[in-house]
């Protein structure tokens, strides 16, 4: 079973993404702030980490830069799903090592679509 790590700081769309990734078959954790993340990162590399990028403590893009440099940490699929929506932001996200960005609020379809789109599920997969 694949493994997905929710970061972010809002308990909300920490259930709500759970949700819909835990439908798709995946083991979930929940991180708070970048910083909580890494450290389950060090015990637990995920498969796919669902990153949201304004946090209080360590926000998404310093966790990202810090995740691809720890050992293993060029391997999860990264997944920004926030606010921020100017092209500074997302070229940012994805020169750090971003695999894909997401717009919130986000829905299933939108979920399944970039999990496909990264070879985490089957384009078979259906919603």
């Amino acid at each position: 079973m694949s493994y997905c790590l929710i970061v972010d700081d809002s308990r909300t769309i920490r259930k709500v993404s759970r949700e819909i990734v835990e439908s798709l078959a995946f083991e979930v954790a929940e991180a708070e702030n970048g910083e909580v993340g890494l450290s389950m990162c060090q015990a637990r590399m995920p498969d796919v980490i669902l990153l949201d990028w304004n946090m209080p403590i360590m926000d998404g893009y310093s966790f990202l830069k810090e995740l691809r440099k720890s050992p293993g940490g060029q391997a999860p699929k990264v997944v920004f799903c926030t606010t921020e929506n100017d092209m500074g932001h997302i070229t940012r996200a994805l020169e750090a090592g971003a695999d894909e960005y997401i717009m919130k609020p986000f829905d299933k379809d939108i979920l399944v679509a970039k999990f496909q789109e990264l070879g985490l599920l089957s384009e078979a997969f259906s919603v």
